[in-house]
C-alpha cells in the first residue's frame, strides 16, 4: 500500500497524499482539499474562503445595498465598503456574511433628516439611521460613513446601528421623544465603550455637552479615546450610584439617558436626577428585565420600575419594547418634578 507522502507537491500536497492539499500547500488547499478557495492555509480568505467576510446587517442579500430613488434629499455616495470593515476593513471586499450583498464603495443612496432633530435616514435597499460625523473620516466603531456633497462642501454621516445602541433600537421602535438636539446637556449613565455616546455627540453638536459616566476601567479606557477627538464628550470613569464624587464635573442638564442594567436602577437614575436634572428635564432609561427580576414576566418588572419612578417625582410619559433588536427589553421615557398646568 505505501507510505503516505508527507512532503507533498509544490501543488499543496499534505496529510493526506499529494493530490489533496494539505495544512500549508502552495496553492491553498484546507485540511482536506486543494481547492483554492479556502481552509485554514489557503491562499483566498480565511476560515470561509474567499466570499466569507464579517459584512454587514443584512448577511449575503440584504445589507444596506443601494438603489437609489426619486424622492428629495441628498444624494450621497459611500465611503467604505462593508458595514464591518470593506475592502480596506476586517471584511471581505464583497460584503455580507457569504454573498455579494452589502453598501459597497461608491454607490449613491438618498440622506433625509429624520423628526429627530440631529438624526437622518439613510434610505438604500434598507433605511438606516445616521447623525452627521463631527470627526469626519473618523469611524468610532467601524461603522459605515456617508459622505454628501452639497453646494461645493462636504458632509459625512455616520450610519447607527440599532443592534449596539439601545437608543437607536428605540427609535426604530417608534419613540415620540429622545429629548436628545443641537444643543441639550445630557447626562448618559452606562457610557461603556462610547458607541452610543458618540452618537449622541454629533445628536447636540458643538452647542450641547455630553457627561459619560461609566465604572468600568476598561470600558472607561475606549470612552477616553473617543472624547480626546469629541470635545462635547466629558468622560467620567466613576460609578453612577455615587454622583456626589463627580459633582464638580457636571452641572444642571436638560435630559438623562441610563443604561446601567442594575437591580436598583431606578433608584440610581434618582439619585443623579436630584443632584443634575432640571425641574420639568427629562429621563430615557433602557431597562433590561433580566437584570432586575429574571424570574417575573418583563411586562410586570417594566411596570415596577415604572411605579419606582412615580415614587421618585416622575411622571411617566411613554415606553417602547425594544424588539426584535433586544430580548426582553424596554426604555421609559420620564418626566422630572413636571409643572402642573396653569
Amino acid at each position: 500500500m505505501g507510505r503516505p507522502d508527507f512532503q507533498g507537491r509544490s501543488n499543496g500536497g499534505g496529510f493526506r497524499g499529494p493530490s489533496r492539499g494539505g495544512v500549508q500547500g502552495a496553492r491553498g488547499g484546507g485540511f482536506r482539499g486543494g481547492s483554492p478557495r479556502g481552509g485554514f492555509g489557503g491562499g483566498r480568505g480565511d476560515f470561509g474562503g474567499s466570499r466569507g467576510g464579517r459584512g454587514d446587517f443584512g448577511g449575503s442579500r440584504g445589507g444596506f445595498s443601494p438603489r437609489g430613488g426619486s424622492r428629495g434629499g441628498y444624494l450621497a455616495s459611500w465611503c467604505r465598503g462593508g458595514f464591518r470593515g470593506g475592502p480596506r476593513g476586517r471584511g471581505s471586499p464583497r460584503g455580507g456574511r457569504g454573498g455579494a450583498g452589502g453598501m459597497r464603495g461608491g454607490k449613491r443612496v438618498i440622506v433625509e433628516p429624520h423628526r429627530y432633530e440631529g438624526v437622518f435616514v439613510v434610505k438604500g435597499k434598507e433605511d438606516a439611521l445616521a447623525t452627521i460625523n463631527m470627526v469626519t473620516g473618523e469611524s468610532v466603531y467601524g461603522e459605515k460613513r456617508v459622505s454628501v456633497e452639497n453646494e461645493g462642501t462636504s458632509v459625512e454621516y455616520r450610519v447607527w446601528n440599532p443592534f449596539r445602541s439601545k437608543l437607536a433600537a428605540a427609535m426604530m421602535g417608534g419613540l415620540e421623544n429622545t429629548h436628545i438636539k443641537p444643543g441639550t446637556k445630557l447626562l448618559y449613565l452606562g457610557a461603556a465603550s462610547g458607541t452610543t455616546v458618540s452618537h449622541c455627540s454629533d445628536m447636540v453638536g458643538q452647542d450641547g455637552i455630553v457627561y459619560a459616566v461609566e465604572f468600568s476601567h476598561r470600558s472607561g479606557r475606549d470612552l477616553l479615546n473617543v472624547a480626546k477627538k469629541r470635545p462635547n464628550i466629558v468622560p467620567i470613569v466613576e460609578d453612577a450610584r455615587h454622583p456626589h464624587k463627580y459633582r464638580m464635573l457636571v452641572g444642571m442638564v436638560d435630559t438623562i439617558f441610563a443604561d446601567v442594567a442594575q437591580p436598583d436602577q431606578a433608584r440610581i437614575v434618582a439619585l443623579n436626577a436630584h443632584n443634575f436634572l432640571k425641574n420639568g428635564g427629562h429621563a430615557v432609561i433602557s431597562i433590561k428585565a433580566n437584570c432586575i427580576d429574571s424570574t417575573a414576566q418583563p411586562e410586570a418588572v417594566f411596570a415596577g420600575e415604572v411605579n419606582k419612578l412615580k415614587e421618585e417625582k416622575f411622571k411617566p410619559r411613554e415606553q417602547v419594547t425594544l424588539e426584535p433588536y433586544e430580548r426582553d427589553h424596554a426604555v421609559v421615557v420620564a418626566e422630572y418634578r413636571a409643572k402642573g398646568k396653569k
